[in-house]
């Protein structure tokens, strides 16, 4: 890869939201170097290139180094508009990409990262606002997709990339938690999205493998439980 054309993303295999930005590239088709960070060992590179919050992803173009995964996913398709779109070229479906993406992030992340490492009543607790959120989306999409067929292959963005970031992998998380947080007969239009987005190609080359990640999760979540036994 010449350096005019160099792409380095730094990020680590466990991360939704490096997981977002390679869902991106392989989706542009944009060649790129992946590194490896270990989060509790940062390398030198990703100190430099993200000063200020150290975390991952990073994307570095050409030397010049982009944080945050929503901004990694702008700059990726403002750059790279030879290709297909990560946004709609309609203003308004673009805004509502963009708030509904912003709605996944800011009030289902949390509590199903809570789900994760938690149990009894503080689980149930945090099973039930995923469900309220998980509604309000639902409800969102009807529209939003509209009707019919979910046609995600040529139509597949910056929306779809959060929602699978998070629930991409719906099998391994129902293995870990023994149940079901997008089931079909509560969230039938989410279900039937995300089985469509799943069986996109640049899904499938991204996807985490499944035993290692179903061993890492069981790990984190006893792990957090001890924890908060402890505490």
């Amino acid at each position: 890869m010449g350096e005019q054309n160099s792409v380095i993303l730094h990020g680590n295999w466990t991360s939704p939201y490096a997981k977002r930005v390679e869902l991106a590239l392989n989706f542009k088709g944009i060649p790129y170097e992946y590194v490896e960070e270990d989060l509790r060992n940062k390398s030198e590179s990703l100190l430099k290139y993200n000063p200020v919050h150290k975390k991952v992803p990073v994307l570095v173009h050409n030397g010049k180094a982009i944080a945050e995964s929503m901004v990694i996913l702008e700059y990726i398709d403002e750059t790279w508009n030879d290709g297909p779109k990560l946004l709609p070229s309609d203003s308004y479906k673009r805004a509502q990409a963009r708030f509904w993406a912003n709605f996944i992030q800011d009030q289902l992340m949390e509590n199903s990262f809570l789900v994760l490492k938690t149990d009894g009543e503080a689980q149930q607790k945090a099973i039930e606002q995923v469900y309220e959120k998980l509604k309000v989306l639902e409800d969102g999409m009807k529209t939003y997709l509209g009707e019919g067929t979910v046609d995600v292959e040529n139509n597949f963005g910056i929306l779809d990339i959060v929602f699978c970031a998070l629930f991409g992998a719906y099998k391994i998380h129902e293995e870990v938690l023994g149940m079901k947080l997008i089931a079909p007969e509560k969230f039938p239009v989410l279900f039937s999205w995300l089985i469509a987005i799943v069986q996109v190609e640049a899904v499938k080359k991204a996807a985490p493998p499944h035993q290692k990640t179903v061993e890492i999760l069981r790990f984190l979540r006893q792990s957090e439980l001890r924890s908060s036994a402890a505490a």
